[in-house]
């Protein structure tokens, strides 16, 4: 018996078939594509992500190099800093996060908010030696950086020099008024010298022991309320003239 030799209408059959893979091989492209963009674009990378889109961008169509931007974060900042202005007490107190993060993380600066604005404590551990009223050398780095954060921001600063209630009797601080007031202008004075703070946008005052974090009653909460306080004043909107 002969064998049948196969016609063309079966080879067109079998190409016809087989098309399908064409298809989906397109799609896999595509979907890799996509993928390898997207990891791309959550490292952050610009060099890579612009070597990426140039891979793809025949692939996707060349408006998508056009059209899409990376978005860059700096380092410990948060999605909330970047959706509110610098000038707002959450778009502030994240820059200050980020800025003195090692000190926040060693509880050496804690930073919150009340209603005059957002509050950055500053520990007497960091800033001064016990009944001394000049600055550390450690410290400066520590002021240098909360200054970076303060220059961008038009906001008024308010330096507040605290006590604990432990009677102060020394020729250079006759009382905890003395000691706090010293404090707090050697801090608001480094700030203005240092960094080019305008004087006009700084007040300077001491409150002794009579505004605490916490009570006087134990050694750590008297720690706690050895500081300088730096309230970056919540702005206010201008009223209109008539």
């Amino acid at each position: 018996m002969m064998k049948q030799r196969p016609s063309a209408f079966d080879h067109d059959r079998h190409e016809n078939t087989d098309r399908w893979l064409l298809t989906y091989a397109d799609l896999i492209t595509l979907l890799l594509g996509l993928f390898v963009i997207l990891y791309t674009m959550s490292k952050v990378d610009n060099n890579r992500y612009a070597k990426v889109m140039q891979a793809f961008g025949g692939m996707f169509g060349n408006t998508v190099e056009t059209r899409t931007a990376p978005v860059v974060m700096e380092p410990h900042s948060s999605p909330l800093a970047m959706e509110q202005p610098a000038s707002e007490p959450e778009g502030i107190e994240s820059k200050l996060r980020g800025a003195l993060y090692e000190d926040v993380k060693a509880n050496l600066v804690s930073i919150s908010q009340d209603e005059r604005g957002v509050v950055v404590h500053l520990a007497e551990e960091l800033l001064f030696a016990s009944g001394s009223a000049m600055l550390k050398s450690s410290s400066l780095t520590s002021m240098d950086l909360l200054a970076s954060v303060l220059k961008t921001i038009p906001n008024d600063i308010r330096v507040e020099g605290h006590t604990d209630n432990v009677p102060i009797n020394t020729p250079a601080f006759p009382s905890n008024w003395h000691l706090s007031v010293a404090r707090a202008m050697n801090t608001g004075e480094y700030l203005m010298q240092q960094h080019g703070l305008k004087p006009e946008r700084v007040t300077i005052v001491g409150y002794a022991e009579y505004k605490p974090l916490v009570p006087n009653t134990t050694p750590e909460n008297r720690a706690k309320n050895r500081r300088v306080d730096i309230v970056i004043v919540a702005s206010k909107p201008t009223s209109s003239m008539h």
